[in-house]
């Protein structure tokens, strides 16, 4: 990890991330945690719709093409969509560890510029686990899984219980997912946004 701050550096005492034994399989969508998410649901009509795919050990690939809506300079995609997607990337990481995790700390370095129509692929991991605390990795190329590098990111995320949510987010959305009778979508809906 090459994280700028020292906050993103994992402790000596940071074991190496397990991947948990009802993750989803190497290949498998991963799907969205929560149908309005701006990240990754399907239910925000300009949202990312970002869909994620788990890979090998803690690690995932995901990608998402920049559209009109997700304009910040005439023609070129907005700085802070391109950091949510690395968020949402980074985020569904946490699905591979079984953990409910939020976005502690996340620094981005913007290389290049991304223009709409351009299909991010992003790729990420998690290279450390100390406590409650999830050290995580993604990058974001152009023109394919091998292209040039357009953004990359350093996170930090932080385990909570699920009353996070219960106790600060809106009662109506809160209410309305957790009667949700699908109990796995219903504890996915709780998992990566602060």
């Amino acid at each position: 990890m090459s994280g700028s701050s020292a906050a993103l550096q994992p402790p000596a005492s940071a074991r190496k991330p397990e991947r948990h034994p009802d993750a989803p399989a190497p290949g498998e969508l991963i799907g969205a945690h929560y149908e309005h998410c701006f990240g990754c649901g399907h239910g925000q009509s300009h949202g990312l719709h970002l869909e994620a795919r788990a890979g090998e050990g803690v690690s995932l690939t995901a990608e998402f093409t920049v559209r009109p809506a997700h304009q910040g300079a005439p023609g070129l995609a907005h700085g802070g969509v391109l950091a949510t997607a690395l968020d949402e990337t980074l985020g569904s990481l946490n699905w591979l560890l079984r953990k409910i995790a939020v976005t502690g700390r996340l620094e981005t370095d913007f290389v290049r510029p991304v223009p709409v129509g351009t299909t991010l692929h992003l790729a990420a991991e998690v290279v450390a686990v100390a406590g409650r605390k999830i050290y995580s990795t993604a990058t974001g190329r152009m023109d394919g899984p091998t292209g040039p590098v357009a953004v990359r990111a350093d996170a930090l995320f932080v385990e909570v219980p699920v009353e996070h949510f219960v106790d600060n987010g809106r009662q109506e959305e809160i209410q309305a997912a957790m009667k949700d009778p699908d109990q796995a979508r219903r504890a996915r809906a709780f998992e990566v946004n602060p």
